[in-house]
């Protein structure tokens, strides 16, 4: 079967807005979120970890994080919703025949989610009424959060892979299909570049997970010791150098190894080299800053660590969107759609995203204010 008749019909209406705009947006949705997502993807198992078998400091530093689980979460799914709305509006043509391969295993998405994020604030809840109340069951709902977030991570790397990996849809299709019809019980496990993309991303998560510790203990841990903010810093390096170590393990396996000879000779030659090899460097400069600061943290050096990083992570978000593409490409120019612009909920849309991000950005401010009111330990 030629993949191309399982690609799904052009819309008579085209897009509704340019696809330069589309594709900003959910490059930047994905950025934002990604903040947020990757502090929980990593950092709920790492609380779990130094709760359980962590010094003092440690299960300092895990109950300080699991105590803002529940915002930082709610912030990441929401952020979350404007890169999966730009997604299914610019590559609705090959997103929908993808999760309709994997329907079953993309659905249970919200139930996985919905469990997860209960869970958390089960936890959190006999977290705050002290060590007595956070009996078996309390930590179980801990334990199985972090690893539902995982395995939610995981899907979502199955799916998006998928989306690019349309050669293979008609080999799914055949053996999870009945009387031409799909079952949704397809899956992309056969796709030599999902485990290294999958994996990079976790030490993507672990890196931004140390940067958050350090803004953390910066900003907010004003009330703390003095002691426990200098160990918070030079753990937040030792974690930071596994993420780097495990993001340029993955990386490597994932470009010379996972990626098609076209893939990589198109992410290596012109402007798109540029993109790729600074891709992979702008993770250490993040952990230089923190190898000079581990010491003697300041709120300047901290809020340039969190820069660097966020730059590190939109970086990550570019290059990923320019391999989408070049993937597609053979079977799909998904920059070739016809445009009929939709001005009022596009209007709408900017209107709500900058309010939505103002709000964001008011509500972080008020919580380093409060925390500079604290008085200092």
């Amino acid at each position: 079967m030629d993949p191309n008749q399982l690609i799904g019909p052009m819309s008579p209406m085209g897009y509704p807005a340019p696809y330069w705009f589309l594709v900003f947006f959910k490059v930047l949705g994905f950025t934002l979120h990604m903040i947020a997502m990757n502090v929980w993807y990593i950092g709920i198992l790492l609380c779990m970890g130094l709760y359980w078998r962590g010094s003092e400091h440690g299960k300092r530093l895990s109950g300080r994080l699991m105590n803002q689980m529940p915002v930082i979460i709610s912030i990441g799914v929401n952020l979350g919703i404007v890169p999966l709305l730009f997604l299914q509006v610019a590559y609705y043509r090959v997103f929908y025949p993808a999760t309709i391969l994997m329907a079953w295993t993309w659905f249970s998405v919200f139930f996985l989610l919905t469990v997860a994020y209960y869970g958390v604030y089960y936890y959190v809840i006999g977290l705050r009424k002290g060590d007595a109340a956070l009996v078996a069951g309390r930590k179980l709902a801990g334990w199985v959060s972090a690893v539902l977030f995982i395995v939610i991570g995981f899907i979502f790397a199955n799916a998006m892979s998928l989306m690019a990996h349309v050669k293979g849809w008609p080999d799914i299709w055949f053996l999870t299909s009945k009387a031409g019809a799909a079952l949704g019980t397809g899956h992309n496990l056969g796709d030599g570049t999902l485990y290294p993309r999958w994996l990079l991303m976790i030490g993507l998560a672990i890196m931004t997970t140390s940067a958050y510790i350090t803004l953390d203990t910066a900003l907010f841990a004003r009330r703390e010791s003095e002691d426990y903010r200098r160990w918070a810093w030079r753990f937040s390096f030792t974690v930071y150098s596994v993420g780097l170590v495990w993001f340029a393990l993955a990386g490597s396996h994932y470009v010379f190894a996972s990626w098609p000879v076209e893939l990589r000779a198109a992410m290596f030659s012109g402007p798109r080299a540029i993109l790729t090899v600074a891709t992979a460097l702008l993770p250490g400069l993040p952990w230089l800053l923190l190898l000079l600061k581990r010491k003697t943290m300041t709120v300047a050096g901290a809020g340039l660590i969190g820069a660097s990083h966020l730059l590190t992570l939109a970086a990550n978000a570019i290059s990923r969107q320019v391999v989408q593409n070049e993937s597609i490409r053979p079977y799909l120019d998904v920059t070739a759609e016809p445009v009929t612009t939709q001005w009022s909920p596009l209007i709408l849309f900017l209107l709500l995203f900058i309010a939505g991000v103002g709000v964001v950005i008011w509500l972080l401010a008020k919580a380093v204010q409060a925390a500079k009111a604290a008085p200092a330990h």
